[in-house]
């Protein structure tokens, strides 16, 4: 086999492990659907998959009228954890067209679709173009300590997505220092200017690693530890999270950690944070 395979190639091919794998059947209709190919293409990427990828790994099953895993089955273009099956099941609010009849299990499937922030596609765009020439931006921003729109020269450099909301890591002339700038508090027009000496390389703490380390809420009986230690899927009640240094406080809360205050019940906090005094100078 050639590497790397075409990026469309790759995507079908990958989706044809994910669905076999974990819904345990697979038709030419899930390829059909999700891509817009017909059945003579979708059939012989499935063949292609079985010839070039992984021989043995599905069997036709005539009475089921499709294709299932082996009982050798093995992922080669996957990591065959469940987090790609769901992954799959929840882009359906951008292709949602191609899962009306999808065999993908989505009529079992709810979503909680968090609500989307409204963003100047103009401004979006700008920032992107200035983040991969290294020039400076000038609009206007409006932050939640002020209130006030106020002119800002920025210089970006990353664009970041947490689970509540897309902001844009840059440098602030105003500040003088990198900061994070949320994408739908920017307003007005924004205006490309000449490039900067800013890039990533001089972010110190975004080019900075740690490590966040969370354990069981103490309070909890031993049962109860065990059982959460397993849903995060923790190494003696431990889980380790390399991450940038600007991002602890993103990840504390998509964790649903506010490591300031302790719910009273510790059935509702579950985790803690187990190295507070490490990660607080990186916190809001």
């Amino acid at each position: 086999m050639n590497w790397p395979l075409r990026w469309d190639l790759l995507t079908r091919y990958r989706l044809i492990e994910i669905v076999a794998y974990w819904e345990g059947r697979l038709t030419t209709n899930h390829l059909c659907n999700s891509f817009g190919i017909g059945r003579q293409q979708a059939s012989k990427d499935i063949n292609a998959y079985l010839r070039d990828i992984a021989p043995g790994n599905l069997l036709y099953d005539k009475y089921l009228k499709g294709y299932i895993p082996s009982e050798n089955f093995v992922p080669k273009l996957t990591t065959g954890t469940a987090d790609e099956y769901l992954h799959v099941l929840s882009r359906n609010k951008d292709i949602a067209h191609t899962f009306q009849g999808l065999d993908l299990g989505f009529a079992h499937t709810e979503m909680l679709q968090v609500p989307l922030r409204l963003i100047d596609p103009v401004i979006l765009r700008t920032l992107v173009q200035a983040s991969r020439e290294h020039r400076r931006v000038d609009l206007s921003y409006i932050s939640m300590t002020s209130g006030i729109e106020e002119d800002r020269i920025i210089v970006p450099h990353t664009l970041v997505c947490t689970p509540l909301r897309w902001h844009v890591r840059a440098y602030c002339e105003k500040h003088g220092d990198f900061r994070d700038f949320v994408l739908s508090r920017f307003r007005g027009s924004s205006e490309l200017l000449n490039e900067s000496q800013f890039t990533s390389e001089e972010d110190k703490i975004w080019n900075k690693e740690i490590t966040l380390k969370i354990v069981p809420d103490s309070r909890l009986g031993e049962a109860q530890q065990e059982i959460v230690a397993r849903d995060f899927n923790m190494k003696n009640r431990c889980l380790l999270i390399r991450i940038r240094a600007p991002l602890v406080a993103y990840m504390l809360q998509a964790l649903n950690i506010d490591p300031h205050t302790q719910e009273i019940h510790p059935e509702a906090q579950q985790i803690v944070v187990g190295n507070f005094r490490e990660i607080k100078p990186y916190l809001f």
